[in-house]
């Protein structure tokens, strides 16, 4: 507890400290540049569109880094561009050459040994240029046998790399399938659902070229992406059985949240088997005891606090190139044009963490990430005719570290009676000591067949005791009220750095499917 005395000192703190510093804003420590944008003659936060030679829409839909000078992206038109000169700062010499075309709607890209990969709407490619003069002349299908039946919405994502050589894919389900599409599904014997072969599903593609149903039960799969560990992990979106946008680990036989992903549920194949009913209507945590082959997602971002359609994932591996998360996770966020980050870590042989917000205002819609060279992060834009945020509707921006380090909670880790902070400053300790330096919430959602869901079951938790490690980093919280499967929310408005600066972003939100035992 902090007596009236040390109160009084942190409230002097905090008004001196708001008097004083001037507010921190995310261009500080993160610089957008542009490189199909051009800076508009006010504010580069407001960048007018700098078209692509020849009329070239640059709707970003693949991205992978090449060397230090060259990317190379997929457009939904379905061709592959090589941009040379996109680390130049302005980027005022960009050049652009065609690789391949004729794609059907490619939605990632990744280069591998000497060729090029991507998923196509019926099968999973790969591209080589084989003559050496610079566009492919060699498309092979290295996997294919998913259903298609001519559904706006059946997407196939990827392919990204696990640690073992394998290129993983997710599958989009199948939305308002009607008439000659529903001639061309199957249907589970047990549960009735119909849809496309190995719609909503996770699959890997060995480096023998087998095709491998890992797990199901996702709606609108955008983001593929591997953590530190090499553990594949990828992004859901709300909608009809996901109560708001998710980060998932895959893993043979786990099964998420769609229900008519388990129409492929009785193929040859399927790593998953048994459910003979689907609850619906329930709060989450009642369901999975209902539903054992149910797994709760490692990350919830709770709806329009921490973005509205979860894209991309991309890993922190620039060892401190890209400021003070290396390691971490970046989510891409559609609607909002922004980007998102993850902390994880696992309990109990499970995923779980936080999420954090870490930087708005891109051009558009962020769809695809992928890290440079030199630690900076390439953003492929493309709000592809929907609703998002920004100036533009498609093209590639790239984002720098200042070198100055923001303060941000940096970690929150789940602890047996609450939470452990890692800040990147010292706090102010006297701040950071009292308890009402802190808010903290817990919510949960419905699991069932309707759009999204409210947050629900809410309390107020009460923070007991706050207490600060020597250095100043860490502040561990002692919370009542701890709920297994629910969101925890925590906002800290006062807490301040030891030169008095305010904490860039006030929120975090750590899933806690599991409470630690020590």
């Amino acid at each position: 507890m902090v007596n009236r005395k040390n109160l009084l000192a942190v409230l002097v703190c905090w008004l001196t400290s708001v008097a004083s510093a001037r507010s921190a804003d995310e261009s500080d420590y993160y610089r957008l540049l542009p490189v199909a944008v051009s800076e508009s003659s006010t504010s580069s936060r407001s960048a007018n569109w700098k078209p692509a030679p020849d009329g070239l829409a640059l709707e970003v839909s693949g991205l992978t880094v090449l060397d230090d000078r060259r990317v190379a992206v997929a457009i939904r038109k379905g061709e592959v561009w090589i941009l040379d000169g996109v680390y130049d700062d302005p980027p005022s010499n960009v050049t652009y050459r065609r690789f391949a075309s004729a794609l059907h709607e490619p939605l990632g890209l990744l280069k591998h040994g000497d060729a090029f990969y991507t998923a196509q709407r019926s099968e999973l490619t790969k591209m080589r240029d084989t003559d050496g003069d610079g566009e492919a002349d060699e498309y092979l299908t290295v996997a294919k046998g998913w259903g298609v039946t001519g559904g706006y919405h059946e997407y196939a994502y990827g392919p990204k790399l696990d640690r073992d050589g394998n290129l993983w894919i997710t599958l989009n389900i199948g939305m308002g399938l009607k008439g000659a599409q529903l001639d061309r599904t199957i249907k589970d014997p047990i549960l009735g659902y119909r849809q496309g072969r190995w719609r909503g599903w996770g699959m890997k593609v060995t480096p023998a070229g087998e095709m491998i149903p890992v797990c199901a039960g996702m709606r609108s799969p955008c983001g593929i992406g591997a953590n530190a560990a090499g553990d594949m992990f990828y992004t859901d979106q709300q909608g009809n059985w996901v109560a708001t946008n998710s980060l998932h680990h895959m893993r043979e036989g786990a099964f998420f949240h769609h229900a008519e992903a388990l129409a492929s549920m009785s193929e040859e194949g399927s790593p998953i088997s048994g459910v003979k009913k689907v609850p619906g209507g329930l709060p989450y945590p009642e369901a999975m005891k209902q539903f054992p082959q149910l797994r709760p997602p490692a990350v919830w971002f709770p709806y329009k606090k921490a973005g509205q359609s979860a894209t991309d994932i991309m890993l922190d591996e620039s060892n401190g190139k890209f400021g003070p998360f290396a390691g971490q996770l970046f989510v891409g966020e559609f609607t909002q044009a922004a980007m998102n980050r993850v902390f994880l870590e696992k309990v109990g042989g499970e995923y779980q963490g936080a999420c954090f917000p870490f930087r708005s205002r891109f051009a558009s819609a962020v769809l695809r990430m992928s890290q440079g060279t030199d630690g900076s992060v390439f953003v492929g834009l493309t709000n592809r005719g929907w609703s998002s945020l920004g100036t533009a509707s498609y093209g590639l921006q790239r984002l720098v570290w200042t070198g100055e380090v923001p303060f941000e909670i940096k970690e929150m880790r789940a602890k047996p009676d609450g939470f452990e902070l890692l800040f990147t400053k010292p706090v102010n300790r006297e701040v950071a000591l009292a308890t009402s330096s802190y808010e903290m919430s817990s919510h949960t959602y419905l699991y069932h067949s309707t759009y999204g869901s409210d947050e629900i079951q809410k309390q107020t938790l009460a923070i007991n005791k706050a207490t600060v490690s020597e250095d100043g980093l860490r502040v561990r919280l002692q919370v009542d009220g701890l709920r297994e499967l629910f969101i925890h929310e925590l906002v800290a408005p006062m807490i301040r750095s030891r030169d008095g600066e305010p904490l860039l972003h006030l929120h975090a939100w750590y899933t806690l499917n599991r409470i630690p035992e020590e």
